[in-house]
């Protein structure tokens, strides 16, 4: 198995064949890479410069943000010399409602950020640092003591100068080592190997440096039993530690994104929800998305649908205010069509579907285009859904037959005026048709955006199962494995098949909340016969079972199912 570093890059004084074999990616792509490992290649190898570049989508949230609100409110903001005081933007943060900002956006960061109650922008430093798996549990202690700084110490006099800025808390990896150097002498070389070897976490290094910072402490003046407390503090750290110019450079994003938020929610939002569309696909997206969705109502940004008159390509800002879908956010409307779509309706809003069928015959819109578009309600001010989606294939056979009937001989289609405004007449039976009902447009919704936009079809249900459950899906990933729960949800997807063993029916589930926040159930055999007569989709269910963590992701061992009753 060979696979590629997802960031790292090897920089070289000459071309890099001098050094390390190369080849092309083992997936077939076009990428050079080295045949040797990331650590074979670095500073204990060849010795070549490796970096690692983070390509992060909240950058690109920043810029379109700022590009918004210059179109938008005609301000140019410079984050250069942007003050780090602002109190929305604390608030903000206080408040736990950071959907959007980045490294705070997780159940348990959030709570944290809540009881911290940030003022500075070293809040926000020290928490990235600590939210980690070794400092971790020094979390409530720091928060303690910003809360009340009565409670301050530090582990060994000296060290204030070191950690007065995380109120004597261990926090940053330059914290281990000016404490390695102060308490117990190290060079800044030995300091290095120190913390590379409770990197590495190889147990003959690790008993190897504990005898020398015992040593060093030693001749310091500090007691052996000190010595030995003052190991055991810092040795978790080392390994897992963020260095403080990696934390403030995080807290810098995450304070802008904050700020950014705070201060223009309809930019920053618009600008949210153009990088979640162009993100990944599948069910992740669209979580996100709906995420988002939900963060746009509680902040009372209101969302518009997509509208082929209204619509770009992507999230735009209309009226100052609202936010408009944008056609690109529409399942089967492909880029070719956008870009067809977007330069007929220079010339003019389309008038109707005939309309829009005559100037766009021809082009890139096929009809699974043209389904999706009427279907996801960009069409809606044509007429019904349910006779657009009746009649296209007529108007669009119609509109072919004129247009070969010019080119044979009595000119081009769209060769004059009259021509562009053909209209085909639809039978007026269809004028007495019902339209879809609400909850099936909020189905399209679900098939071609992929998330719920304007409503939620089973909403008072949902709201209705805060009665009877233990844990909301937003807390899961804080809880432990194997922790008995009960979640409740709409059922997003079923997916039965037969065990290999006993030849036995069971299932995987996915269930939603109205926020588009979803956690996968497996149902085993037993349980799937007890309750598949409630396994429907859309149906809305409460879950009881146990929490199993798969690739840190957490999934429910379902062990009861019922169905939530209408009344």
């Amino acid at each position: 198995h060979a696979s590629v570093h997802a960031a790292g890059v090897v920089i070289a004084d000459k071309p890099l064949t001098e050094y390390v074999p190369i080849q092309k990616e083992p997936s077939g792509g076009e990428r050079i890479v080295t045949q040797y490992d990331m650590y074979t290649v670095g500073e204990d190898g060849v010795g070549l410069l490796k970096m690692d570049f983070l390509g992060l989508r909240n950058l690109t949230i920043i810029e379109e943000a700022l590009k918004f609100i210059k179109i938008n409110r005609g301000i140019e903001i410079n984050l250069s010399t942007l003050v780090l005081d602002d109190k929305k933007t604390y608030q903000l943060l206080s408040s736990g409602e950071t959907t959007g900002i980045f490294q705070f956006e997780s159940p348990g960061m959030r709570r944290y950020i809540k009881e911290l109650q940030p003022t500075t922008i070293f809040d926000l430093q020290a928490m990235n640092a600590l939210y980690r798996p070794g400092p971790m549990a020094n979390i409530p202690e720091f928060i303690k003591r910003k809360n009340n700084p009565k409670l301050i110490t530090y582990p060994y006099p000296g060290l204030e100068d070191i950690l007065k800025e995380s109120y004597g808390v261990l926090t940053f990896q330059d914290d281990v080592l000016l404490t390695v150097i102060k308490l117990a002498g190290y060079s800044w070389l030995d300091v290095d190997k120190f913390r590379k070897a409770m990197g590495k976490k190889i147990p003959a290094e690790m008993k190897k440096q504990e005898e020398l910072f015992i040593k060093g402490c030693i001749k310091n003046g500090i007691t052996e039993k000190d010595a030995k407390r003052l190991f055991d503090l810092i040795a978790p750290f080392a390994g897992y530690g963020f260095n403080k110019a990696h934390a403030a450079c995080y807290a810098m994003i995450a304070y802008r994104t904050a700020y950014l938020k705070a201060n223009y929610p309809v930019e920053f939002m618009t600008a949210l929800l153009t990088a979640e569309s162009r993100g990944t696909t599948g069910p992740a997206k669209n979580e996100k998305i709906s995420q988002a969705v939900a963060e746009c109502k509680r902040l009372g940004v209101k969302l518009l649908p997509p509208d082929i008159n209204k619509s770009g390509s992507d999230f735009t800002i209309e009226d100052k205010e609202n936010v408009r879908f944008g056609l690109s956010a529409i399942k089967n409307v492909g880029t070719a069509a956008i870009s067809s779509i977007l330069i007929e309706k220079e010339k003019g809003d389309f008038k109707s579907l005939e309309d829009f069928c005559n100037r766009l015959e021809g082009a890139a819109v096929n009809k699974k285009t043209l389904e999706s578009l009427i279907k996801a309600g960009a069409m809606d001010k044509f007429g019904k859904r349910v006779v657009m989606l009746s009649t296209f294939p007529e108007i669009v056979e119609s509109v072919a037959k004129i247009r070969k009937q010019k080119t044979d001989g009595q000119g081009s289609l769209f060769g004059d005026e009259e021509s562009k405004h053909t209209e085909i007449k639809v039978s007026k039976k269809w004028d007495q048709v019902e339209d879809f009902t609400q909850n099936e447009k909020l189905s399209f919704e679900k098939e071609l955006l992929g998330i719920y936009l304007t409503s939620h079809p089973q909403e008072q249900y949902i709201t209705k199962l805060k009665n009877y459950i233990t844990h909301e899906l937003e807390i899961l990933s804080d809880e432990k494995d194997g922790t008995l729960i009960v979640v409740g949800g709409m059922i997003d997807r079923v997916k039965k098949f037969m065990t290999r063993k006993s030849n036995q029916e069971m299932a995987f589930l996915a269930i939603s909340n109205e926020r588009g926040l979803t956690v996968e159930c497996i149902v085993f055999p037993r349980t799937f016969a007890e309750n598949k007569n409630d396994l429907i989709k859309d149906k809305i269910v409460i879950v009881e079972g146990k929490l199993d963590f798969k690739d840190e992701r957490p999934i429910i061992i379902v062990s009861r199912i019922k169905k939530m009753e209408a009344n």
